[in-house]
């Protein structure tokens, strides 16, 4: 079974960028977020009728993910993945009423039978700024955001609230408020941290 490295943090953190900046050399599998190929994305940007569908489709969409990056022989990295889709985005919009009670229960069942059956992430990147730096990123972005900069500081405590659980040692928190654009500030430190659990020393 791979290891998995997960990238998580709010919308126009940059997650993204950082998933392409480690992965200079090609050494590991990617599981991306592939926005433009979901199909309820840009219906839910109209609508928030399709907010359940879409949330279902990202869960089931990360978690199928998730089960072919452990299946392959290279170490991956995941942008955002089945965690954040779920504490993040899926409680953001239940706060937003865009889910109803019974819907957001529906997905947390679905959730967390999901994660009973497939390991956790290896190591969780956790990644912050300050609200300027989110609102220019999200900004200079070209395609659909469903969380808006608004979003940012309630998105935030979400994962606050679910990283608790989450023993320290599984976690790498990185502030990038002032990383360029190739991340050249963190690359190194995340790439020391995945080599070590790679290549535990005996």
């Amino acid at each position: 079974m791979s290891t998995i490295f997960s990238i998580i943090g709010v919308s126009g953190v940059g997650k993204t960028s950082l998933v392409r900046a480690l992965n200079t050399r090609d050494q590991f599998a990617l599981g991306l977020e592939s926005h433009t190929e979901r199909p309820f994305q840009a219906p839910f940007k109209r609508n928030p009728r399709f907010a359940l569908a879409n949330q279902f489709d990202f869960l089931l969409y990360r978690a199928e993910q998730e089960r072919l990056l452990r299946a392959d022989p290279r170490p991956a990295l995941v942008d955002g993945g089945l965690d954040l889709d779920f504490h993040g985005f899926t409680r953001l919009f239940h706060s937003r009423g865009w889910l109803s009670d019974p819907e957001f229960d529906l997905l947390r069942r679905y959730y967390i039978h999901t994660r009973d059956l497939l390991p956790p992430p290896d190591l969780i990147v956790h990644l912050t700024a300050s609200d300027e730096a989110i609102q220019s990123r999200l900004a200079a972005r070209n395609r659909i955001n469903i969380a808006t900069a608004a979003d940012a500081s309630l998105l935030a405590s979400f994962l606050d609230e679910w990283l608790v659980s989450i023993p320290p040692a599984r976690i790498l928190h990185m502030d990038v408020t002032n990383e360029q654009s190739d991340y050249r500030g963190c690359v190194p430190v995340i790439l020391d941290r995945i080599d070590a659990i790679l290549h535990p020393i005996a």
